[in-house]
């Protein structure tokens, strides 16, 4: 299970909402080995006012917020983050400095999911 929520402004992720989400679709199976039906995000759209940045970044600043279940190694965690380095910039154009990636990892039986805690769910691939 990997959850993404997107911050940005507003016009900034409704011209790249479609391409966004299918790069970090791609990342989530190459790199966590999801599978391909397993899409999660979240898009939060600000106006500017509303999406304080610091001076040295520009309207295309944009924060994922990554939740999954905990157990996968570092060098997965880090493949994932370089991933999305990668490809946002190469793919939309973002300025790497413009991404903002953080992992956020809790324990299976901290997620309520289809009635159960995830510890409790039987899932179709592997987390690790």
């Amino acid at each position: 299970m990997a959850q993404y929520k997107i911050y940005g402004e507003r016009a900034h992720l409704a011209r790249h909402r479609a391409a966004l989400s299918d790069i970090l679709h791609g990342c989530s199976t190459d790199f966590l080995k999801l599978p391909a039906d397993k899409r999660f995000h979240r898009f939060i759209p600000l106006e500017p006012e509303d999406f304080i940045r610091p001076a040295d970044r520009s309207a295309a600043y944009t924060v994922i917020e990554i939740s999954m279940f905990e157990g996968r190694a570092p060098e997965t965690k880090k493949a994932l983050l370089h991933g999305i380095m990668q490809r946002v910039p190469a793919g939309l154009g973002i300025p790497l400095e413009d991404v903002e990636i953080t992992i956020f990892e809790t324990p299976m039986a901290h997620w309520g999911i289809r009635g159960k805690t995830g510890d409790e769910l039987v899932l179709g691939y592997r987390v690790g």
